[in-house]
């Protein structure tokens, strides 16, 4: 018999919260082995291959040999999404420089591809280090993601929703992250997944009002967040919207 656990890697954001709150309620939490990263560690973790699968930044895609989109669920958006900003003191055509946030791919190419295709600006990219989230100056900006971005709204003069502004470009939603593996699962532990997945969506205020002792957020804020800024179906329009993403990507 079989007893090896299977690894997850998990984002530790506010707005993944359903998806740990059913995990952890569920038997599968005996069968796995949950792990609690920043994108880009869930990312570095799947590529070499030290998770089973992970909640991935879905530019990471084209740097794998091979991958598999395990579940009918992501963090995705219909429109504004609120967590991940563009911030600056300058409009975008007045931009020279602009700090990427280290903690996500798919956001620091999502605004490459946005400053190319869309907002037809040509800034340096710079790497961000720790701490860079409250220093701005002159003609430059920022980019930052995730639970940090919550005190920043509303901080600097000008702020660009980057899910918005890819929905200005194209029309469609954004995916941010998926479940992805680099080798197919077995398939009754995906279909038990995905329920609990479901479990935890179909049950997103149940999740906050239990959580509260771990909310970065108001409680009210987080239930407004995950239930109308963040859309968890991977549904053909976010597939659309994935692979058209991963198309830019190819064009950078």
């Amino acid at each position: 018999m079989n007893n090896k656990k299977t690894k997850i890697s998990i984002v530790n954001y506010t707005n993944t919260l359903p998806f740990k709150w059913s995990l952890k309620k569920s038997a599968l939490l005996d069968k796995i082995d949950l792990q609690e990263d920043i994108p880009s560690i869930c990312a570095q973790k799947l590529k070499f291959k030290q998770v089973d699968i992970a909640l991935v930044p879905v530019a990471l895609l084209p740097e794998l040999d091979h991958y598999f989109i395990e579940t009918d669920y992501c963090i995705g958006t219909l429109g504004i999404v609120d967590s991940v900003k563009l911030y600056s003191n300058v409009p975008l055509n007045e931009i020279e420089t602009i700090t990427l946030d280290y903690q996500s791919k798919s956001s620091i190419t999502l605004t490459k591809i946005l400053s190319k295709f869309f907002w037809k600006i040509n800034p340096k990219f710079v790497d961000a280090k720790p701490g860079f989230e409250k220093e701005l100056s002159g003609k430059n900006a920022n980019v930052v993601i995730g639970d940090r971005t919550f005190e920043l709204n509303g901080t600097f003069k000008h702020e660009y929703d980057l899910a918005f502004e890819w929905k200005e470009f194209t029309g469609l939603p954004f995916v941010f992250a998926a479940w992805v593996s680099t080798e197919k699962l077995d398939e009754k532990f995906i279909n038990e997944f995905n329920l609990v997945l479901k479990f935890g969506v179909d049950n997103c205020i149940e999740a906050v009002k239990e959580s509260e002792a771990q909310l970065k957020i108001p409680q009210k804020k987080a239930i407004e967040y995950l239930t109308k800024k963040i859309d968890y179906n991977l549904d053909h329009k976010k597939r659309e919207a994935l692979a058209l993403f991963l198309e830019y990507i190819a064009k950078l």
